[in-house]
């Protein structure tokens, strides 16, 4: 759980996100309610309809300068991006632009952050041409019968035999 300080902190950052926004649109932005509750390997997300973003507390306090520096303006930006544009792809040339020229950060769509905290129980399966770890969803998905096809063999998920961790997650 985070402190008051600290959602105070992530929600000045975003403050001086749509401040950027609104100098450089030349225009209003509705401001978005925040939330500290999202859960799994995301470090936040963006939710456009509701105009809503959710931050990983447990990432945030592991990565405070990330987090400010990186995560609150990507969130920012897809709130900023819809109102501008209406749906669009999500880190599309629009998301990009307010990224590069807006935010005046790298339009980076995945973190490198350290997820061991925050990460559930891992399933290893094997393709053609390498190892795949699923999670529990995905895992019990294939239990009653889905299937995944790698995106680069194309070939069919099998369970193999030992469990392991990723390290790649969504922002």
């Amino acid at each position: 759980m985070l402190n008051s300080e600290d959602k105070k902190a992530l929600q000045v950052k975003g403050e001086d996100c749509f401040i950027l926004a609104e100098c450089f649109f030349d225009r209003a932005f509705k401001r978005p309610d925040y939330l500290f509750n999202q859960r799994g390997k995301s470090a936040g997300t963006a939710h456009l309809q509701r105009n809503i973003i959710k931050f990983n507390a447990t990432l945030f306090k592991q990565n405070r300068d990330e987090f400010l520096n990186q995560v609150v303006a990507h969130e920012v930006a897809h709130l900023i991006v819809f109102q501008q544009y209406g749906k669009v792809r999500p880190h599309g040339k629009e998301w990009q632009h307010v990224m590069h020229n807006v935010f005046n950060c790298p339009a980076n769509t995945t973190h490198s952050l350290d997820i061991s905290d925050v990460i559930g129980r891992q399933f290893s399966y094997q393709c053609l041409c390498t190892t795949h770890q699923l999670t529990i969803r995905r895992h019990n998905k294939v239990l009653k019968g889905a299937k995944y096809l790698c995106k680069g063999c194309r070939g069919v998920l099998k369970e193999s035999s030992h469990a392991a961790e990723g390290t790649k997650a969504k922002l």
